[in-house]
């Protein structure tokens, strides 16, 4: 009976951090689908047929405070060619919002929704606390971020 208890209690110590380890929070909240969007990068092709721009090397794309960095970037646009709709990051990506950062393969974002998906060997730094999975959602309107796929955490409790 007192191993049972035992476990249990180790399980009800551990029930926080497996939720932390599912969902947690990323960036400041409150993107502004709005905003500006800034994009630098070492070429530019635009397609009027498809509605869509790419850019590729070194791309680098602000908006508020939120950055977003790939090697390849392709831009789409609404069906009337003046609103961007979702950007396609690919190559390696890297996605900062306030003092949070992340790393994956490709990234998704939906302007509109402020939803940012992310794939492949996801990689969240969070202070000196480090999560990792093989996809992330962020809602960058609320400041949160679901992982899932096998996630692991490293939990740094300093204080």
């Amino acid at each position: 009976m007192k191993r049972i208890s035992l476990a249990l209690a180790s399980l009800l110590v551990l029930l926080p951090v497996l939720a932390l380890a599912q969902a947690t929070a990323f960036g400041s909240g409150g993107a502004d689908p709005d905003a500006p969007v800034e994009v630098e990068s070492d070429s530019l092709s635009v397609n009027q047929g498809d509605g869509t721009a790419e850019f590729v090397g070194n791309v680098v794309i602000i908006q508020g405070d939120m950055r977003l960095g790939a090697p390849r970037v392709l831009v789409v646009y609404d069906e009337n060619g003046e609103r961007i709709q979702r950007l396609e990051a690919t190559g390696g990506v890297t996605l900062v919002s306030g003092e949070d950062a992340a790393e994956a393969e490709r990234a998704d974002y939906d302007i509109d929704n402020g939803m940012v998906m992310m794939q492949g060997n996801v990689l969240l730094v969070q202070g000196e606390s480090t999560l990792e999975s093989q996809q992330m959602t962020v809602d960058l309107n609320a400041g949160t971020a679901q992982m899932d796929g096998r996630v692991r955490t490293l939990l740094n409790q300093r204080n």
